[in-house]
This record gives structure tokens, sequence and C-alpha cells, in this order.
């Protein structure tokens, strides 16, 4: 989301505007704030009566748009996973537009102490609420190797999940993994370099962080509680960084219910979807692209509730 250290680059920012809709009147919800670069450009459409509800898991994010936005009437901050949006009494009078830009942010990544990249040496932490849970290191000495296996197969489509994960088990039998290169380092080791221009550790350290954020849960919670709360006519834009996040909020839009048919009793019958998609997905072009590089995985879906 941003070229350069601890900076924010909006992904798409014109696209996202332009689905959103952004009227005057309206009342916003930015449910991944970062360091509020959408949440600018939106609060500068707003009028007097506006409204612009702003949210995020990050302690940091929330420290950020309190120095940024708090002094605006317009304004509301809470600390919060955007899973929770429909608990917040915020929201009980209706959306006009809610924002998901999904995934780990340039803050994050770019920061070492946080443990999201294998690019630069620091605590195998990754948690995007450093105050909740456990820690990837914590995860990683606890779990056995199936469990291992099981994460890195489902969340980073790693192939050779078996034989990381035997890895990993038998360094922590010796001693506990504690920063990202010692992970790093582990599963160059374990499986060699296999791509061209793609660190061997790429798919697990993205396993790893979307199963101790529980990315997938969050965002199955967050897009059921942006449909209750969306007013009819409201629009759902969601920005997704790889295609286990794409594929599920393309599911959702179109109403599709992902649940395992037993064998011999017919499939459920398909329900006309709440939400109308607007277009087709749309991508960053070339030029943000050059400008941005971690702008070239983004992938925008826009979708209005039906009336």
């Amino acid at each position: 989301m941003s070229s350069t250290p601890l900076q924010h680059v909006p992904v798409m920012l014109a696209e996202v505007l332009e689905g959103l809709r952004v009227r005057p009147d309206g009342i916003y919800l930015d449910g991944t704030l970062g360091r509020g670069g959408h949440a600018r450009e939106v609060l500068k459409r707003l009028g007097p009566k506006g409204r612009l509800l702003l949210m995020d898991r990050d302690p940091e994010a929330i420290t950020s748009a309190e120095r940024e936005f708090k002094a605006d009437p317009r304004v509301a901050i809470r600390h919060a996973n955007f899973s929770e949006l429909a608990d917040w009494p915020e929201t009980e009078a209706g959306l006009d537009g809610v924002l998901l830009d999904l995934g780990v942010s340039s803050p994050q990544l770019d920061d070492a102490t946080r443990g999201f990249s294998f690019q630069n040496e620091g605590p195998l932490d990754m948690r995007m609420d450093p105050t909740r849970g456990l820690s990837a290191a914590q995860w990683l000495a606890a779990a056995d190797e199936h469990e291992i296996a099981d994460v890195l197969w489902r969340h980073g489509e790693e192939r050779m999940s078996r034989r990381i994960a035997r890895a990993i088990v038998e360094r922590t039998r010796e001693r506990p993994l504690a920063t990202t290169r010692d992970l790093a380092d582990l599963v160059a080791k374990s499986i060699g370099y296999r791509e061209r221009h793609k660190h061997p550790a790429t798919r697990t350290f993205q396993a790893l962080r979307i199963h101790i954020n529980d990315e997938l849960g969050a965002l199955q919670r967050g897009l059921e509680a942006a449909l209750a709360r969306l007013k009819p006519g409201g629009r759902l834009a969601v920005i997704s960084f790889h295609s286990l996040e794409d594929r599920a909020v393309k599911q959702f839009i179109r109403g599709e219910v992902v649940r395992s048919v037993r064998r011999g009793l017919p499939a459920p019958e398909a329900t006309p979807s709440a939400l109308l998609a607007i277009g087709k997905a749309q991508f960053a072009g070339e030029a943000e692209v050059a400008a941005n590089p971690r702008a070239r995985s983004a992938v925008l879906r826009v979708a209005e509730k039906r009336t």
C-alpha cells in the first residue's frame, strides 16, 4: 500500500471514490483505516452533515487517526476489528458506504518491529493488534506438525507445507524461532529457492499472518456486518491482495453459501443475493503499479445493497 517506509499511499484511490459514490450528507465507514489515505479523501467530499466512521485493529493506526481526525466533529474513531462494525452504536443509523482495504498495511510491513516481513530482521510477531492473542513465535512454539502444515497449506497454498512444518518442529525442539530471519532462513534451507524473484518463505509468512490474525474469519464476519448495516442503495468497496480474500469477497457478493453438502442430499437451493455487483473486478493501472509496486496484486470489487 506504500512505496516508501512508514508512509501510506492509498491503493486505487480514484476507483474507490468512484465506487463508493460519496454523497456530501452520507455516512461512510472505513474499516481498515491504516494511515488514512482513503479516509482523508472521503472526508474532503463530505459536507457539514456528512459522517465518517473510522476503525482499525492496530493501535498505532488509531493513534495516528486521533492526531489527524479527532478534532473534526464529522469523524468518529474506534479501536476494533472491522468484523465488529455492527456492534458499534455509530453504525445503527445505517451506512451509505463501507470500505475494506484488506491485508497488512505498508507501515506494518515497513516496521521491522512488527514482524510481518522477512525482508527485515525483527521479532516474529505478526499481530495486527499486538495487545491481543498469540504472536507467530508463540503459536509456532506450541503447535504440532500437523497444525502447522495445515495452516501453511490452507492459508498459503504452500505445496511444501509438510516439509516446512517438520523443519519448524525439529528446530523448536532445539530452540524456539524468535525472529523473522530465523523463520525465513529455516524455510529457505528446507525447500530451497524454487521460484525466480520469489523468496521461499513468502507463502509461509502469508499463511502465518492470516492465521494469527484470523483474517479470513474476520473478513466473512465483516462482510456480513457491513451488509447488515448498509442502507438500501449503499455501496460496499473491498480491496483484496491475494486470491483467498478475493474469492471470499466475490462469493459473498454473489450470495454464494460456502458449505459442504452431505453425500446423497440435494444441494441447498440458491437464493438471490442482497448485493448487486457494480461492474467487474478492477485492477491497478500500469502507472500506479510503477509508482507503488504493492498495488500490483490489488483487486477492487464494488457492490450495492439492493433496494
